[in-house]
């Protein structure tokens, strides 16, 4: 919603999640050591379900003067069009975090801006036509995989700014601690890596929480999955070209029972990115397919995404833009991405649209296929209200 804290609204949404936080009034966010992000990654990302492709990007103007509004767009498989689902009620200038929990099901979190010290969250059953609210009572982690859902069981992950990660039995009506980032680094696994932050929650195809992270030791990648009461490393092995550097997860999800993780290996201009995808039944037991590394040449990444048949793109710096058309496939670049271009998707087919706001108006560009010339698709009007968050 673009038009945050109307009286109206308020009364819906966003005070129902102020209810359900026992809280009545937003507080100053608690001091803690923040978990750092992965460097260049932002929150835009799109992830493509059974029931239609997921967007998240952000609209409007300076986020200095908080008119920075994130949104939430979809793509219904059995329709060629976006539109705007991005829930009501809530003012979304700190970002848009998005969890698919089924093929027409999502829960999408709002994360503290300004003052706020909670999460908001809404979840959607019917492709965002209809929300109901719920919060996290905590400050979600900037990072893109910060939030995971199991839509078999309806059991959630949330990682927080802090490092700590929570966990909910009943669709993120309520929440507990699962783990802690000091908790991991003090495991065999944890020990191993050297871990330095986590940067992703998620689950595998068998509902198994998976946790990953950045490393400082060479030779690992930060991937540990819950079972048994304990956590075992279930990252792929490092690409050979990383095996003298440490390893990052940029972010992680499981979408049509695949895993996914993007890798980083090294720093600077010498790093590469990496796609990893598991199978069912999943890290534990399956078995990672990487693609080719991809050299970034003193470029990074700015946006990733997911398909469910596998596929992965991926937007870097410089309106440079490329495809993995399948798992282990080589990368395809794309023709030069248009301007503001923030997100990916992928299909149907072999078509690709890059999603490129500006302003109030969020452009939809499309491609026949990798390498093709990009034409304008459509327009979505955003209804965005300048300097109601200030």
């Amino acid at each position: 919603m673009t038009r945050p804290f109307r009286p109206a609204v308020v009364a819906g949404l966003f005070v129902l999640a102020l209810l359900a936080a026992g809280c009545g009034t937003a507080s100053l966010r608690p001091a803690g050591r923040q978990a750092p992000a992965p460097p260049g990654l932002s929150l835009a990302t799109t992830v493509t379900t059974a029931g239609g492709t997921w967007a998240v990007v952000v609209a409007g103007g300076a986020a200095a003067r908080h008119n920075n509004f994130w949104q939430l767009l979809v793509r219904p498989v059995t329709g060629g069009t976006w539109r705007l689902a991005t829930p009501p009620g809530v003012a979304s200038n700190g970002g848009l975090v998005a969890a698919p929990s089924g093929p027409a099901a999502l829960t999408a979190a709002f994360r503290p801006s300004q003052s706020l010290a909670f999460t908001p969250l809404a979840t959607s059953a019917d492709l965002g036509r209809r929300w109901s609210a719920g919060v996290l009572n905590a400050d979600l982690a900037r990072v893109p995989a910060a939030l995971a859902a199991d839509p078999v069981t309806g059991h959630m992950l949330a990682l927080l700014a802090t490092g700590t990660v929570e966990q909910s039995s009943n669709r993120g009506a309520t929440w507990t601690r699962l783990t802690t980032e000091r908790a991991i680094s003090r495991t065999g696994p944890g020990r191993a890596c050297g871990l330095h932050s986590l940067t992703a929650v998620a689950f595998t195809a068998a509902g198994l929480p998976l946790l990953a992270g950045t490393c400082a030791r060479p030779g690992t990648v930060p991937v540990f999955a819950f079972s048994g009461h304990s956590w075992h490393p279930a990252g792929p092995v490092p690409p050979a070209a990383a095996a003298s550097q440490p390893v990052a997860v940029l972010t992680m999800t499981t979408t049509a029972g695949r895993t996914f993780a993007l890798l980083r290996a090294g720093t600077g201009p010498a790093s590469a990115v990496t796609a990893a995808w598991c199978a069912p039944p999943g890290p534990l037991t399956g078995t990672w397919v990487l693609s080719p590394a991809l050299a970034l040449r003193g470029g990074n990444p700015r946006s990733v995404s997911a398909a469910g048949d596998g596929a992965t793109a991926i937007v870097l710096s410089g309106r440079t833009g490329l495809v993995e058309p399948r798992p282990g496939a080589a990368w395809q670049p794309l023709a030069a991405l248009p301007a503001r271009t923030q997100s990916l998707a992928i299909g149907p087919g072999t078509a690709i649209q890059a999603i490129a706001p500006a302003g109030s108006v969020i452009a939809i560009w499309s491609a026949p296929s990798p390498g093709g010339p990009w034409t304008a698709a459509q327009h979505l009007a955003v209804p965005i209200q300048y300097g109601t968050s200030g």
